[in-house]
């Protein structure tokens, strides 16, 4: 399996127990609409989250979490209306990103942004 898509799993996965820890529901993973792809769909206090995750092995091109550019929070938004439509859901909904940055060793930062970004209106 390519490194890249490795690492990404490696990220998914330390995010979801992330989640788990912090009182969150997992209701999907990796659930796709047309172009779209929400890493993770969790759900607290009767609030939908959709999630994003980026992991990075170093950030001499940006932090991991300033990947996450309007073209891909448009995506983002359109997949999310998909699913409360879906789901009906008539609560509120928020979208956040967990940033996980490794280092050489193999050690890293987990930083969970909530509320990371409110996609406008297309």
């Amino acid at each position: 399996m390519a490194q890249h898509l490795e690492l990404g799993r490696t990220g998914e996965a330390l995010a979801k127990t992330h989640l788990e820890k912090a009182g969150y529901e997992i209701l999907d993973e990796n659930w796709t609409f047309g172009k779209a792809e929400i890493d993770i769909i969790a759900y607290k206090d009767k609030v939908i989250i959709f999630t994003e995750v980026k992991t990075r092995t170093g950030n001499g091109f940006g932090e991991p979490e300033d990947f996450v550019d309007n073209r891909k929070q448009k995506l983002l938004a359109e997949a999310a209306d998909e699913y409360i439509y879906l789901m009906n859901h008539q609560g509120e909904v928020r979208f956040d990103i967990i940033a996980i940055l490794f280092d050489r060793g193999g050690n890293y930062i987990l930083n969970h942004i909530e509320d990371a970004f409110w996609p406008s209106a297309t």
